[in-house]
Order: structure tokens, then C-alpha cells, then sequence
């Protein structure tokens, strides 16, 4: 489906039914009849994957996917991984010699994509993106339908398939402020005009359509966490994007089609509220821009290390990006299964 002409600026946005400005609601759909699945994803055109298609030169590819069983201590509300190896005898089938696997895993443990449904509006409706209300009976299916606006839908685009931009914050707080002391854990907000500084540093410019990713170095970190980063975890803080309107509006504006990066909500915690005091885990800003109002997935905890130290080597910090998360009825959240190519 063809774009609509023109899409609104931010500021022409209405607001979502809890108050909150930014909704592109409505923005994207087919037909009064049929309501749009994708969000920005729909900034995805061919026109704009043909042209990510060019980044790849040098025949190079990184994963961003950390383990499963990446974070290596007990980690709360979330179950980690179970993998079960049984041998091809122990399912029943005699004479045949080898294994199979099984593995059990909360989706949001590690490397993940956060769906247009993991939250839902502050009134009480229950709500998602374009008006959707996931209810436990319409996830648990055997079949995807479009009653909500899941993860697997995501398959019938061919998956996410884009030109990737990575900021390297970290690299770039450790390489142009000499004294400052960064960590993941100190709870930095990233602002917009840091992300553009980063960028015309790193010597990239933005196009519509663009993935964005955030490194922060907190899954370096979380790696092999010392004795001193256990003590700032009580803190409670966490370095990432500034979690405020000015933020949605960048991001908006600029049609970024998806964000993602190695932190554990993208956005810093503890959120901050609009009148700048200090919110609880559970009043995350750009989560309910992003998955709520604009139907934008968002990325966490992906595996960054590997990419900055290639763009760091290359100079190069934008580049062809596939993901192609579960294709399972019902999906919240998936690993992303994805891929840096150059």
C-alpha cells in the first residue's frame, strides 16, 4: 500500500484516547474496513529497502542477537531459558541414532523485538496500537488472525528489512570527552541532539525509512558484570534515549521505521514525567509512543559489540539490516534474528 500524501508532522498528530499526543492511528489503513497491522513499518517501501540494499559492499555480516541465556544471574519476572537435548530413542524413534532439542524461553529474556501489543493504553480499554485490544484469548491461537496487531504479521512484509544506523554512544562519550566518566548503569538520558551529534561524528546522515540503534554498552556489560556494577543495579538506573515528547517528535518526524538497542527498554530509567519528576518502572515514555501511538517495534538488550567495533574499524555506521523474528500465532515479543550486512 502506497504511503498516505503527506504524512502528518508530529505536532499535527491527535491525541491517543488516554491523552497522550502522537497517534498515527488510522494513518496507515488499507480501508475504512481494514485496520493497519504494521505501524511504521509501513515506511519500509520498496523504494527504501532497495536503497538499504546499496550499504552492502563488503560482503560482511554480524549477528545482533545474544544468547538466549545471555544474562547469566537470577534476573526478576522473567523465566530464562530451559534447552532439553533428547536423543532421537528417547522420543520413540528406535533405530534412528541422534538428537533433537527442545527449548523453552520467555520471549522478552534476551535479544528481542517488543510487538505492537505488549502495551496498552492508560484508560482502562485495554487498547494497543490503531485501537486493538489483545485479550489472552486472541494471543493464544493456532492460527494468526487480525483481530491484534502481533508479531507474526510481520512475516506477510517479508520480515523487517531495512537500512540500519547504528549511534554508538558509548564509543562516542569514551572518544570526544575526555574526564567524563560514562556507565550504562548511571541512568544518562541520550537526547536528540546527542543522537545528531553522535551521528555527524560517526560522519552519517539520516534517511527516512532508517532503523535506528542505540548502543549504550550495557550487554557488554551485562556479560560480566563486577562487583562495582552490582552496586549501581541497586540504583535502580538505566543509560538510554531520553524517554520525553521532544524524543517522539524527532523520531516521528524523521520516519524512523523501527529503534532498537543493547539496553533493557531502549529509553533510560526511571522514566521521567512530564511535569520532570521521577516515574515508576511502569510510566515508560517512548513505549507508549512508539508500540502505542505510532506502532513502532522496538528493539532490547540486542547484541552491539561486535557491530561498533566493525564500524569503529570501517568508518561505515549504516548498513543493510534483516530480521525475520518467530512466525508463531499470537507472538508478543520475538527474538529478532537479526543481522548486520556490508
Amino acid at each position: 500500500m502506497p504511503l498516505p500524501n503527506p504524512i502528518p508532522k508530529f505536532d499535527d498528530l491527535p491525541c491517543l484516547p488516554d491523552g497522550l499526543k502522537g497517534s498515527a492511528w488510522g494513518i496507515f489503513d488499507s480501508s475504512p474496513t481494514e485496520r493497519d497491522l504494521y505501524g511504521t513499518l509501513n515506511f519500509l517501501t520498496p523504494a527504501v529497502i532497495a536503497a538499504a540494499a546499496a550499504e552492502v559492499k563488503d560482503g560482511i555480516s554480524i549477528s545482533l542477537n545474544w544468547p538466549l541465556n545471555g544474562i547469566k544471574f537470577p534476573f526478576p519476572h522473567r523465566k530464562p531459558p530451559v534447552h532439553r537435548p533428547h536423543t532421537l530413542a528417547e522420543l520413540g524413534m528406535q533405530g534412528h541414532e541422534g538428537w533433537d532439542d527442545e527449548i523453552e524461553f520467555n520471549t522478552q529474556f534476551s535479544s528481542q523485538w517488543d510487538g505492537l501489543c505488549h502495551v496498552v493504553q492508560k484508560d482502562g480499554s485495554g487498547r494497543t496500537y490503531n485501537g486493538f485490544v489483545p485479550t489472552r484469548e486472541k494471543l493464544d491461537v493456532s492460527e494468526s488472525s487480525a483481530e491484534v496487531p502481533t508479531v507474526e504479521h510481520w512475516h506477510a512484509r517479508g520480515g523487517i528489512v531495512g537500512r540500519g544506523v547504528l549511534v554508538d554512544y558509548k564509543r562516542y562519550v569514551e572518544e570526544t570527552k575526555p574526564g567524563v566518566v560514562y556507565h550504562p548503569l548511571d541512568g544518562h538520558r541520550i537526547t536528540v541532539d546527542e543522537i545528531e551529534a553522535v551521528a555527524r561524528y560517526q560522519g552519517v546522515q539520516f534517511r527516512e525509512g532508517d532503523i535506528l540503534i542505540v548502543r549504550t554498552g550495557y550487554t557488554d556489560m551485562l556479560a560480566a558484570p563486577t562487583a562495582a556494577d552490582f552496586e549501581k543495579f541497586q540504583k535502580a538506573t538505566l543509560s538510554g534515549v531520553h524517554g520525553a515528547e521532544e524524543t517522539a517528535r524527532w523520531i516521528w518526524d524523521h520516519r524512523i521505521a523501527a529503534v532498537a538497542g543493547d539496553a533493557h527498554g531502549f529509553e533510560a530509567l526511571p522514566p521521567v514525567r512530564e511535569d520532570g519528576s521521577v516515574g515508576e518502572i511502569h510510566e515508560l515514555v517512548l513505549h507508549r509512543y512508539f508500540l502505542n501511538g505510532f506502532g513502532m517495534p522496538i528493539g532490547e538488550l540486542w547484541d552491539l559489540k561486535a557491530l561498533g567495533e566493525h564500524c569503529k574499524k570501517t568508518g561505515r555506521y549504516s548498513f543493510l539490516l534483516t530480521s525475520a523474528p518467530l512466525n508463531h500465532p499470537g507472538l508478543v515479543a520475538s527474538p529478532p534474528n537479526a543481522l548486520a550486512i556490508f
